[in-house]
């Protein structure tokens, strides 16, 4: 292969970042389809918690089976490491969903389902350092 060849062969993103957006995001739309529904019973910000934790299980196995498959670790390990990644990201989901839900868009004058859009804002923060924490400790191989 030449040099110019191997340089139109390279993507802005990897496979298995693409795969990680797919299955990321349909797990996200679970967390916050959830969250609405958990809402209905309990507080905002517990609701946020909850949601975030049946996300979090479904972006595991769709991550196992999809994703990271070259993974080499055990299943325990990989869900240790998992919950640790996603003990960031969910302070990080919590954090922008109630500051944006509470004080900023109330602020800016934003009243149109502004729980709604909080927490979608929220859940979409930390798929960059989820997708690198993921890679390097969940399922490294």
């Amino acid at each position: 292969m030449t040099r110019a060849h191997a340089v139109m062969k390279r993507t802005f993103v990897s496979k298995d970042f693409l795969m990680f957006l797919l299955t990321g995001g349909f797990a996200a739309a679970v967390n916050w389809g959830s969250r609405i529904v958990y809402n209905i019973w309990m507080p905002y910000s517990a609701a946020i918690v909850v949601a975030y934790i049946t996300g979090m299980v479904t972006a595991f196995i769709l991550a196992k089976l999809f994703v990271f498959t070259k993974s080499t670790q055990s299943t325990a390990r990989s869900v240790f490491f998992f919950t640790l990644v996603n003990l960031v990201a969910v302070l990080q989901t919590w954090a922008v969903s109630v500051a944006l839900a509470y004080y900023v868009l109330p602020w800016a004058g934003f009243t149109w389902h502004t729980l709604d859009f909080a927490h979608l804002v929220g859940v979409a923060v930390p798929v960059f350092t989820s997708y690198i924490g993921h890679k390097k400790w969940s399922f490294r191989h």
